[in-house]
């Protein structure tokens, strides 16, 4: 049985997966209405490397190249403060690098650039990426799946499955609706959302099973709860600092991994979530029981007891 003091998570198991299944479909809806705004890795286009020998902030390198009429142009310092580097949606053609570089020049003044590398990203390039990256993405949804399953039983896997399927259409709903850049960076914060919330739910999945085997005059709710409640602590602070880390990375890791830290912030919080809210929520809702994942062999020792 648990313990008064314990706090009672599966009483809020059906407001909570409501909250989700409305939050799922907004994001679904975002990305059927706005889609993502696709950066140069999955789009194609131009990517240039400048020189500046004086730091420049890239807000106005990438005014002086919209005011010159080059679109999806993104900008962010590469390694020195004087080295940036611009993507634009331009198609490459022979002296196109001298042609931004005139424009940067002229809006720099006495400050001198040279141009350090001009590439052209082919759109066939961007969408073989694009396609790989969800490939994977499914890849590891299923095999995870198999591997819970194997572990664990089947209930399991689709609580866990599941939970991970939310936590990545979310993070996708988010950048959909305020249209932050997605791009190759972002792709792998979602392969490590998927590691990190996974680790969450096999942790709590193991000691929900452990309960079943000990906690002999429990319910699936009571040992879901006190599985909850042994495990949020642990829980609460690896989120915790992780957390801290990606909001360094945010202040002041620089745009080139703004992407892939924010996806990372919001997988951090929403994983932590689901792993209470969506994969326990949907053990109880699928009625896990003892049987469920006791060996057959020790039920019925325990069955035939007095």
């Amino acid at each position: 049985m648990s313990k008064k003091h314990d706090f009672d998570y599966m009483k809020y198991s059906k407001l909570a997966l409501l909250v989700s299944l409305l939050a799922v479909v907004v994001s679904i809806g975002a990305l059927a209405v706005k889609g993502l705004n696709m950066g140069l890795d999955f789009t194609g286009g131009t990517l240039l490397e400048v020189k500046y020998t004086t730091a420049v902030p890239v807000q106005d390198i990438s005014t002086a190249l919209g005011e010159a009429g080059y679109k999806g142009v993104s900008v962010q310092s590469f390694g020195a403060e004087t080295d940036v580097l611009v993507r634009m949606s331009e198609s490459f053609h022979d002296g196109l690098g001298e042609e931004v570089l005139a424009t940067l020049q002229k809006a720099a003044g006495a400050n001198q650039l040279i141009l350090k590398r001009s590439e052209f990203v082919g759109a066939n390039v961007g969408e073989d990426l694009r396609d790989q990256g969800g490939m994977a993405l499914l890849l590891a949804l299923f095999l995870i799946m198999l591997y819970v399953a194997a572990r664990f039983q089947f209930k399991f896997s689709v609580g866990a499955v599941l939970a991970l399927f939310h936590d990545v259409i979310i993070i996708l709903g988010v950048f959909a609706i305020f249209q932050i850049n997605f791009d190759l960076t972002v792709m792998a914060a979602l392969l490590a959302v998927i590691g990190y919330s996974l680790n969450d739910t096999i942790v709590v999945a193991d000691h929900i099973r452990d309960n079943f085997r000990t906690m002999l005059n429990g319910t699936p709710r009571e040992v879901i709860n006190d599985a909850l409640n042994h495990t949020f602590g642990r829980t609460l602070m690896t989120s915790l600092t992780t957390a801290l880390v990606l909001v360094a990375l945010l202040v002041v890791g620089g745009q080139l991994i703004r992407g892939f830290a924010t996806a990372l912030l919001i997988g951090v919080v929403v994983g932590t979530y689901s792993s209470i809210y969506v994969a326990s929520a949907l053990l109880l809702a699928m009625k896990v029981s003892r049987e469920d994942l006791m060996p057959p062999e020790v039920q019925d020792e325990i069955d035939d007891r007095p």
